[in-house]
Formats: structure tokens, C-alpha cells, sequence
């Protein structure tokens, strides 16, 4: 696979890139590809919980936190290992908590792509976005900044009838629908389940990047309908690639990092020493509810197998305070997987998947005990390489089946298949082909600045019809040098994402809309009431704090989290932020003025209650629902296999324009024309009959593509006017992004532009007099 780089040059590395992690999955595969990364020139920032910070730092690598609590959230997987959480769980308010992590998550992952190193200050915009699934950020980080996106993970979450969703606990017995069939839709089924549950948290934070709200129909699926590139990382010696997965989709490798120097503390050294290798025991990040139960099942599985064991105490503190005295058994805290699983016999695990692959890239027999999520797919996958037994679910857990597996693991054609495996492991190699296949997919040429062709473009200079594409450090140094105004340029996005509703005929199209305009308008009428109701809920507590507690009369309400006490407005032509602050000093406080906010607050609310209610009612009938139909119209005859030509997406007034333009032509004459070759179509594949078939298509096909044509000469131009007021109205992010941009472009001044000017002015002088455009 060819590698399309941005032609590294003597000025400084290529673009910014943000591998995301979430939720509680390890760390190392990223930290791997991010150190690979690096190797090639690229800036690497690592997002994911502040836990990590120093084992992200240490491998070299920048880090930000995104917020949230990984142990938090494996307790909850553990007590809900399904996609429907448990009763007691709802009872708890477990929910809510979740929910509002998610909510601080999806905030930190936009806050990772554009706010500077929180520990050393450096300037940072991301330039390509690399991600798994589960960060659910991706794509709209990708939308608002105009980057491209690469998916990356350790379990499949691409459809495929080859296997079923990880996630997805499907029973065939009884059914009659093919095994295939139910793998296929178990994808949709889980996307969908996990939509519902977030899809409004997801929609609300997007309001605040100024993004519209992703149409139900559209979200649970929204990668595939993108074709964003992902690439899997297995190995496929283990999982192939399944034939039904499209080119954009790659199974690369396991990823590993190169093994970190380890000196083992010198009771484990002894203990290895004293014996035959014993077998690995442990289950990691897994927050287990009884320790104490699993440990002596553990022990007793150990003591009936007679075999030596080091247990690994993890986050559930295995072992506890236990005294141990048995000679064979050793209870030990962190150490390297990679450097350990060399010296054991069999490893017993939870199934996730950078252990999975660690044990058997060194070829050991492998257990697995899963608890949730991908571990049960993994345990499955493992026992069908042979490389280990069926897979032993966490409740089905006993000292009995525990000391069959292990039995199981040291037999000699166990140890034998995973000694193949992992021969076969070692000779790929994840991480570079993973670099490949993210290079490969990059569209590089609109990626590449037009001067110093290893950066990344981030604005253009459009003079005639000549436009160049400028690098924040290249835009730095023209205006330093004032060969350009701040005035002549403009952000650019090398990539457009457009999320828009699919529509596949004009009766659904029409009343999906009509629908979604009459429950904008039930929501927003609810608003009137609902809103003040909150208001005061809100304020009614904080009254009574207030005069409950000592000098509450005499001094302002100290400010909450998350909310900023300043504000400021940039300065593009210096790159430079000058902030106003306000400050919470001591100042006269009543509850009368305090009682007057509120009322303003709650008819502020009521009032935006009945904007909203005019707003979907005149958007869903003046644009809504004439683009439906107008869609609607255009996609029919694909229904019956016959050809649409793509017009284009509309993402301002002038997109609009021009759409509408496409849409009249394509459509008089396209419609024309099938009511010719429809016919002689049909008669070439089925003589008479089928001619008589494209009669009655070519006279469908005209019908349909006309009337899209003219009613889209409304629709387009409507529906690229509210894109353009909406972008107006929303400009905070875009301002912000801008902001960021030029904050970087300063420092790559100071920090590598003298060693780079003489390169940029005299190509600039160039690009100029070669297009024959006037110099500034």
C-alpha cells in the first residue's frame, strides 16, 4: 500500500493529528500508532481521561484530557454488560451520571481539537482526526473543523454477514432468519439502540459547534453513509477481512509498541526462577463488585491443577490483604504484558483486546473470562483459532470450569496452534501498515499547501482566478513580510461534510418532513411553558442558599462550574486575543434584583419558545418540505434500478444556486432522454416485454426528474439561504477556529519561520507571476 505523504521538506513536521480514545480501553494500540506517527513527521496529541496523562506523556507523545472517569465507567459496563442497562441501574440515577460524563466528553474531544497543550501552552489546531467509534465526537469535530477523519478500533463495527455486532447478544434458535442476514442487521440494531440513548446529547452539543441537529434517521448509521475510511486492527491471521466490506475498510494488524526497557522486581525474577513458567492470571481495569469471591475462586482452580500462578491484583485489588503462603502463587501489581507473557505458560484474561493480541503474539494459550463489550467476541474468536477454550462468561465463573480451562490451555495441540498464531502475528506489522492505510486514504492534494507542500493548507488567497492555498506558517510570513492582507484571505476546509436526510421517494420524503416540522413546533410550543418552569426551579433554591447564608446580602454568588466570567474578542490581523475580563468582587446583592433576572430569564425562555414554534413552522413549509419532495422526486427511479446523476451538496446560498442550476438541467434532460433509452434498454435485456417495462419507466423517469427539477429551483436556493443564515447566526466556532489557526501560525513564526521564509517568499512571487494575477 503506497504511502502519499505531504513530501517532507527542511521546514519543521507535517500536519496536526488527534488519535481519540474513550471510554476505558487501553491505551497502548494508540500510544503505539501515535508513536509511529511521530516517526513520520506528524504531530501527534492523544485525547482521551486524565488518568492516562503520564503514561501518554512519557511514550513522547502531547495528551489532553477529555474528562471523565475510566473507572467509573468500567464498574458501570461490568453491572451492565448489555446495551440495555438494568433496573436497579435506572433506579440508582446511574443513567443521568453517564449521560452528563458523556456530555463532558463529547465537550472535551471538541476542546482537544483547537485549545492549546493545557501544560505547556503551544498552540495546536488538528489537521486530520483519527478516532474510534465509541468517542461518538468524531465525525462532528471532523464536520465543524473541515478535517479529514480516519476510524480506527480493536472490534468490528462495520456491517458484515460474516459475524455479529460485538455488542449484540443475538439467539438464532427457533429463528428462520438467515445467520447472515441477522449478523448484517445486528449492526444496524446496535447503532440504532445506542442513537436513542445519546443521539440528543450528541445533537445538543453539536448546537454549540453551530452544527445542525443529525436527522434520526441519518445518525445510528452516519460512518457508513459517509464511507469514512477505518481501519481494523487484528490481525488477519486471526479475523480476515470480511468480502462483503468495502475498499475504504482495512484490517492492518494488531498494533503494539516497541517493548519499553523492564527490570523485573526481584520477587518476581525469583519466582520465575524457582520453577516451570506458571500461568497469568489477571483482569486488569475490570472493577469487579466481590474481589474477595474471585480471588479464592482463583485459588482453588490454581490448587487443583497444580500448576504455579501469578495473579495480577489490577483495579479490583486482587488479593486484597490476603495473606499468601503458598510457594506457588504470586500476587503482583503493574508489570508490562509484553515483557511478562514471555516467562508464563498460558495467560487467563478478560478478553480485551490489547491483551488478547499481547498473549498471543507470544504464542501462549489463552482464556478468556469476559465481562462486556468486545471480550466475549474475542474470547470466541480465539477458541475458534483454537488457541484456547470457549470462552468463560464472568457469572458462569467457577473453580471447576477455571481449572478445566487452564488444563485445556496446557495441552500440547493448544500450545501448539497458538504457537502458529503468534508466528504469523509477529511477521505483520499493525502500526505501519496502519500509517499506510491512513496515507492512503488522505486526500492529499487538497490537503497540501500550495507553498510549503509538507503542511497542511488552513486558508486561501483567491485574487481573480488564481487561489492559493496557504499553511498557517506560510500565511504568518507573507503578512509579516506584508506581501498579503489578513483581509484577502479565508479559512479553508479541505473537507465538507453535508449530513443530510436520505430520502427515497416523495410520499415517505414528504411526510418524514412534515412530521419532523410538526414536532419542532410541538417542542418549541412546550418551550413557552417548560423553560420559565425550569427558571424557576433554578433560581427558587438558590434564593433560599442565598439569604440562609451569612453575608449572602452582601456579596455576589460565587461562580459555578463551567461557566466563564469573561470575555473577549480576537484580533485576527495580530494574531493576539485581548480579553476583557470581569471580575466576581464584592458587590451589593439583593434578592429583588436577584427575583427581576430570573423573570427576565423565564420570559426570555417563553420568548424563545414562540420564535421556535414560527421558525419550524415557516422553515418546514417554505423549505423542509418542498426540498423533500424535491429530493424525494430526484431519488425515485433508483427504486427501479434506473440511474441518478449527483448534483452536488448545497452548504451555502451559492451551493444552492448552483445545485438548482444541475438539478433543472440534469433533469429535462435526463427525463427526456429516458423515455427513449428506457425502452430500447429493456427490449436489448427482455425483447417486447421489456420494452413495454421502459415505456412505463422512461415515462416515470421524466415525470419524476422534471418536476425535481423545476420545484428544486425553489427548494435548493431555500435550503442554501437557511445554511448561510444559520452559519451567520452560529459563528462563534468558526470565529474560534480562526482564532486558533492564527494563535499557531504566531508561534510557528517565532519558533521555525526564519529557517522557512526564504522559501516562502520567493515560491509565493512565483505562484503569482506564473497565473498571471496582479502582486498585492
Amino acid at each position: 500500500m503506497g504511502k502519499p505523504s505531504l513530501e517532507r521538506d527542511q521546514c519543521s513536521p507535517p500536519p496536526a493529528y488527534t488519535p481519540r480514545q474513550s471510554e476505558s480501553m487501553s491505551d497502548e494500540p494508540f500510544v503505539a500508532l501515535g508513536q509511529e506517527l511521530c516517526r513520520h513527521g506528524h504531530r501527534v496529541r492523544l485525547a482521551t481521561h486524565g488518568t492516562f496523562s503520564d503514561f501518554v506523556r512519557k511514550a513522547g507523545l502531547e495528551f489532553y484530557p477529555i474528562g471523565g472517569d475510566p473507572a467509573d465507567l468500567m464498574a458501570y459496563m461490568v453491572k451492565n454488560p448489555g446495551l440495555i442497562p438494568k433496573m436497579k441501574t435506572l433506579r440508582e440515577g446511574e443513567i443521568q451520571k453517564k449521560r452528563k460524563m458523556v456530555a463532558e466528553m463529547l465537550d472535551g474531544c471538541w476542546k482537544s481539537c483547537i485549545e492549546p497543550d493545557p501544560v505547556t501552552g503551544r498552540p495546536f489546531v488538528a489537521e486530520a482526526i483519527i478516532a474510534n467509534p465509541p468517542s461518538f465526537a468524531h465525525i462532528h469535530c471532523s464536520q465543524a473543523l473541515g478535517v479529514p477523519l480516519h476510524l480506527m478500533f480493536t472490534m468490528p463495527w462495520t456491517s458484515t454477514s460474516a459475524f455479529p455486532h460485538p455488542l449484540a447478544n443475538i439467539e438464532m434458535k427457533g429463528s428462520h432468519l438467515p445467520t447472515g442476514m441477522a449478523n448484517y442487521v445486528s449492526y444496524s440494531a446496535v447503532e440504532f439502540m445506542t442513537w436513542q440513548g445519546l443521539g440528543d446529547l450528541v445533537n445538543s452539543w453539536r448546537k454549540t459547534l453551530g452544527l445542525e441537529a443529525v436527522p434520526s434517521t441519518e445518525g445510528p448509521l452516519l460512518a457508513e453513509t459517509l464511507r469514512v475510511p477505518f481501519t481494523y486492527c487484528w490481525s488477519p491471521a486471526l479475523i480476515p477481512k470480511p468480502a462483503d466490506w468495502p475498499p475504504h475498510v482495512d484490517v492492518c494488524g494488531f498494533f503494539f509498541r516497541d517493548p519499553p526497557k523492564y527490570e523485573p522486581p526481584p520477587e518476581i525474577a525469583s519466582f520465575l526462577r524457582a520453577g516451570p513458567p506458571p500461568v497469568y492470571i489477571g483482569f486488569g481495569s475490570i472493577v469487579i463488585d466481590d474481589p474477595a469471591k474471585l480471588t479464592a475462586t482463583i485459588l482453588q482452580a490454581v490448587r487443583a491443577t497444580g500448576v504455579r500462578a501469578i495473579i495480577s491484583r489490577g483495579w479490583s485489588k486482587l488479593g486484597g490483604d490476603l495473606a499468601n503462603d503458598d510457594k506457588n502463587v504470586l500476587f503482583i501489581g503493574d508489570c508490562p504484558h509484553d515483557w511478562l507473557f514471555q516467562h508464563v505458560a498460558a495467560v487467563v484474561h478478560h478478553g480485551g483486546a490489547g491483551t488478547t493480541a499481547c498473549g498471543l503474539l507470544n504464542g501462549r494459550p489463552t482464556t478468556v473470562v469476559p465481562f462486556f463489550g468486545d471480550q466475549p467476541f474475542w474470547g470466541a474468536m480465539v477458541a475458534a483459532a483454537g488457541g484456547g477454550p470457549r470462552p468463560i462468561p464472568q457469572r458462569q465463573l467457577n473453580s471447576d470450569n477455571l481449572a478445566e480451562a487452564i488444563r485445556f490451555c496446557l495441552r500440547p495441540e493448544t500450545a501448539a496452534a497458538a504457537d502458529r498464531l503468534g508466528a504469523q502475528m509477529r511477521s505483520e506489522s499493525g502500526v505501519k501498515v496502519a500509517v499506510e492505510s491512513f496515507h492512503a486514504h488522505l486526500p492529499v492534494e487538497e490537503l497540501r499547501c500550495d507553498i510549503l507542500s509538507d503542511r497542511a493548507a488552513a486558508w486561501t488567497l483567491k485574487k481573480g482566478k488564481t487561489r492559493v492555498k496557504l499553511s498557517k506558517l506560510a500565511a504568518e510570513i507573507l503578512t509579516d513580510n506584508l506581501r498579503i492582507t489578513w483581509d484577502a484571505l479565508h479559512r479553508y476546509d479541505p473537507i465538507t461534510i453535508v449530513i443530510d436526510p436520505t430520502r427515497w421517494d416523495p410520499v415517505t420524503g414528504t411526510t418524514s418532513a412534515l412530521v419532523s416540522t410538526f414536532k419542532g413546533m410541538a417542542f418549541s410550543a412546550s418551550d413557552i411553558i417548560i423553560k420559565p418552569i425550569q427558571v424557576y426551579h433554578r433560581s427558587s433554591p438558590r434564593e433560599s442558599n442565598e439569604m440562609s447564608q451569612p453575608g449572602a446580602m452582601h456579596s455576589r454568588p460565587p461562580t459555578s462550574a463551567g461557566e466563564h466570567i469573561s470575555s473577549g474578542e480576537h484580533n485576527i490581523q495580530d494574531g493576539t486575543a485581548e480579553t476583557a475580563q470581569s471580575t466576581a468582587a464584592a458587590r451589593p446583592h439583593s434578592p429583588r434584583r436577584h427575583g427581576g433576572n430570573a423573570a427576565l430569564e423565564a420570559a426570555a425562555g417563553s420568548a424563545s419558545g414562540v420564535g421556535g414554534f414560527f421558525k419550524h413552522f415557516f422553515k418546514g413549509v417554505m423549505v423542509d418540505m418542498p426540498l423533500a419532495a424535491t429530493e424525494g422526486l430526484r431519488s425515485m427511479p433508483k427504486l427501479y434500478g434506473s440511474e441518478v446523476r449527483d448534483t452536488g451538496k448545497v452548504t451555502d446560498w451559492k451551493s444552492g444556486m448552483v445545485v438548482a442550476g444541475k438539478n433543472l438541467r440534469y433533469g429535462l434532460t435526463d427525463g427526456f432522454a429516458d423515455l427513449v433509452q428506457e425502452p430500447l434498454k429493456g427490449k436489448r435485456e427482455e425483447g417486447a416485454l421489456g420494452a413495454i417495462k421502459g415505456v412505463g419507466k422512461g415515462s416515470v423517469n421524466m415525470v419524476s426528474k422534471v418536476s425535481s427539477g423545476v420545484l428544486g429551483l425553489v427548494a435548493y436556493p431555500g435550503h442554501g439561504i437557511c445554511k448561510s443564515i444559520s452559519a451567520a447566526v452560529h459563528g462563534a466556532t468558526s470565529r474560534a477556529i480562526v482564532q486558533a489557526r492564527v494563535n499557531e501560525g504566531r508561534h510557528l513564526v517565532v519558533t521555525e519561520g526564519t529557517e522557512c521564509e526564504a522559501l516562502v517568499l520567493p515560491t509565493f512571487e512565483r505562484l503569482l507571476a506564473s497565473s498571471g494575477a496582479p502582486e498585492y
